[in-house]
Formats: C-alpha cells, sequence, structure tokens
C-alpha cells in the first residue's frame, strides 16, 4: 500500500515523494522574467516530491496578470534556468505550468494594447491584477474580448509546441498544460464562454478539439512521460461555466486515455473553495470522471487538488483514490511543508497580505522547522 511519502515515477519523472507544490500565482517577476527572488522562493520548497511553477504564459498574447513570468524571450528563459538549476541542486524535481489567459487579460498587458483573444466575444465578469508605474497594485476587471479567427488557432497550438520545448531546454524536467480555471483551454471546452458554429464550437467534441490539438503539439515534441495536464471540472473561477460538465469531461479524459501522459491534475469542486461544488445543480462525480479514464486505459498518475490537509491527503493516496497530491497555501507559508507533513507539525499561517506582489516578505522569509529549533 503506497503512502504519501513514498516515492513513485511519473511518466519519466522519478519523484522522491507524493506531495506536490501547487501552481501559485505570486506576481513578482517584473519584465516577465523570472530572478533572483524567484530562483530562491522555489529552491525552498525543493523537498517537495514535484513543485509545478506558477502559470507561465507561452507568449505575450497569453499573458493575463502584471510581474507573472513568461516562457516567450530568452531573457525569460535564462532567467529559469537559474530556477530550475537550483531546484535540481536541492534535490527537487520541477515543471512548468504553461498558460495562456484568453479573456482573463486586459488591453495593458496585450501586444500594443490590443484586446484579449478568446473562443467568442464574450466578455469575463472577472479581474485581473494590474501594476502601476509606482509598484502599487490592484485588481482591476478584466477587458472586452475578441473571438479568435480560425485561421488564428494553429498559430497558437504553435505557441505551446514552441514553449514546451524552450521549457525542457531551460532544465525544466517537464510540462504541465494549463487547461483549467476558466482560461483559454478551458474557455473552448465550456459552453458559456464558446458559442462558436465552427469546427471549434457547439458539439462536445469540437469544443475539446483545441485541447487536443495542443496535447498532441506538445507531447509530440517533447514526449507524453513528460507532460501533465490540469483540469477544473465544475470550478466557477474567471466566470467558467457549462451546462453538463459530467459528460464534457468524461470526453476530455477518455481521449487524454490515448496518451502515456506523465499525470493528470485535478481540482476537485470550486477551486480554492467547496470541495463539494456543484455548478448550476448539474450533479458531477470526480470519482467516475476517474473510471472513466482508467477503462479508456489511462495510466498517467492521477493528481488530486483542492483543500487537503494532512489526514485526507494521507487517507486519499492509501486508498488508491489519488496517486499525488497538490498543496497550495500550506506551501507559500511553508517550505519545509513534506517534513511538517511528515511530522505532523504545525504550519505556519500565510499573510494574506503578501500573495500578490512585493518583495522577499511574505515570499521567502517564512521560517522553517530547523530555524524554529535553532532560534
Amino acid at each position: 500500500m503506497p503512502t504519501l511519502f513514498d516515492p513513485i515515477t511519473i511518466g519519466d519523472i522519478a519523484l522522491s515523494n507524493r506531495i506536490v507544490m501547487a501552481p501559485l500565482t505570486r506576481n513578482r517577476s517584473p519584465g516577465a522574467v523570472p530572478n533572483t527572488l524567484n530562483a530562491t522562493y522555489y529552491e525552498q520548497r525543493a523537498s517537495a516530491g514535484l513543485i509545478i511553477t506558477e502559470a507561465t504564459p507561452i507568449s505575450h498574447q497569453g499573458q493575463g496578470y502584471a510581474d507573472v513570468p513568461g516562457l516567450y524571450t530568452a531573457e525569460a528563459l535564462e532567467g529559469w534556468r537559474k530556477v530550475t538549476d537550483g531546484v535540481h541542486k536541492a534535490g527537487g524535481k520541477i515543471v512548468v505550468q504553461m498558460w495562456h489567459v484568453g479573456r482573463i487579460s486586459h488591453t495593458s498587458l496585450q501586444p500594443n494594447g490590443g484586446q484579449p483573444v478568446a473562443p467568442s466575444a464574450i466578455r469575463a465578469k472577472s479581474k485581473t491584477y494590474l501594476v502601476h508605474e509606482d509598484g502599487t497594485g490592484e485588481f482591476a476587471d478584466t477587458s472586452e474580448p475578441r473571438a479568435l479567427e480560425l485561421s488564428e488557432i494553429p498559430g497558437i497550438v504553435e505557441d505551446y509546441r514552441r514553449a514546451a520545448r524552450a521549457a525542457i531546454d531551460a532544465g525544466f524536467d517537464g510540462v504541465e498544460i494549463h487547461a483549467a480555471n476558466g482560461y483559454l483551454i478551458d474557455q473552448f471546452l465550456r459552453s458559456g464562454s464558446n458559442q462558436r458554429t465552427d469546427a471549434y464550437g457547439g458539439s462536445i467534441e469540437n469544443r475539446a478539439r483545441f485541447l487536443f490539438e495542443v496535447v498532441e503539439a506538445v507531447t509530440d515534441e517533447i514526449g507524453a512521460g513528460r507532460t501533465g495536464i490540469r483540469l477544473s471540472p465544475v470550478t466557477p473561477a474567471n466566470d467558467a461555466s457549462d451546462s453538463d460538465p459530467q459528460p464534457l469531461f468524461d470526453h476530455v479524459v477518455k481521449g487524454l486515455a490515448r496518451y502515456a501522459l506523465s499525470y493528470i491534475h485535478v481540482i476537485e469542486g470550486a477551486t480554492g473553495g467547496d470541495r463539494n461544488f456543484q455548478q448550476d445543480g448539474a450533479p458531477f462525480s470526480f470519482e467516475a470522471l476517474r473510471t472513466a479514464y482508467h477503462q479508456a486505459g489511462g495510466k498517467a498518475a492521477w493528481m488530486g487538488n483542492n483543500g487537503y490537509d494532512r489526514a485526507l491527503a494521507i487517507e486519499a493516496v492509501e486508498s488508491g483514490r489519488v496517486d499525488l497530491v497538490a498543496f497550495g497555501k500550506p506551501f507559500i507559508a511553508n517550505p519545509d511543508l513534506v517534513e511538517r507533513l511528515r511530522q505532523n507539525a504545525p504550519l505556519n499561517t500565510p499573510d494574506n497580505n503578501t500573495f500578490y506582489g512585493g518583495g522577499a516578505k511574505g515570499y521567502t522569509d517564512y521560517p522553517t522547522l530547523t530555524q524554529i529549533a535553532a532560534e
């Protein structure tokens, strides 16, 4: 019977334990370039079996929040190399979460101040994070998007392929395709944001077409064993909605079973909220989703996320419901979270005021158990 603290190999990536650092946007990379402070932050958390980086845009068009790192300039890739080198030197494994935000953006963040792009020209009831010239930040309403032309979609798929190759060249152990939380791929999937009438809209098969084209491009480029994907079947994050999510996401995971992916990362319930959330009264079973994947022949590791504590994580792995558990906020305040979970030690409390933007305070200054004992 496996435990939370046992090693596991997921695709082509060998992990020392099954505790994963979830992607956490922190808005501390001015100019979209990872810096020394970012490298310190990730290296501090290298005892995680796997680190998934903060969401990282595949292109300037994919950018939706201020001061998040990118994957599309030489300077950014050089910065990421410092991060990956530091994590590997500390004995960790790290993958980058590849991101295109779609309509969850603002004209001030887009190339030449243009409109964000989306499957359909439907403005999201959501906000993004902007930083002013004086360094202060605020959340602002997202801008009205324009619908992607059919001719533009292959270029975005190519951006994913190119970003995956850049990530491996920058030293990452793999990539996670961000297909969750109301961002571009999720916008294509869901009926609430996709009202297209061409080959990418209407039926479930059409709405899932873009996702599978991205998966095909990325796995062809770097191998399925270094590719994971994140899904959030029922979350309302960023105005995401679908009238009938079970058949949609059953179709998605059955299609993903064709690829020998590293892992499938599933947000259970509302992102950062109710684990039992069901949207618009539409019933959804995560057990049925997992069963559909395995019955279709899927072999990837199954990663659970959302509101896990120590007891729930241990039970979930030992019961076989999940192979890995991703922790978000606990990793913000506890760089040594793995050891704290192992010892059942108290956790530091995160400072909500320093989650987004700023410097070292609330980012790299949380004490470890060893530091506390020494003091």
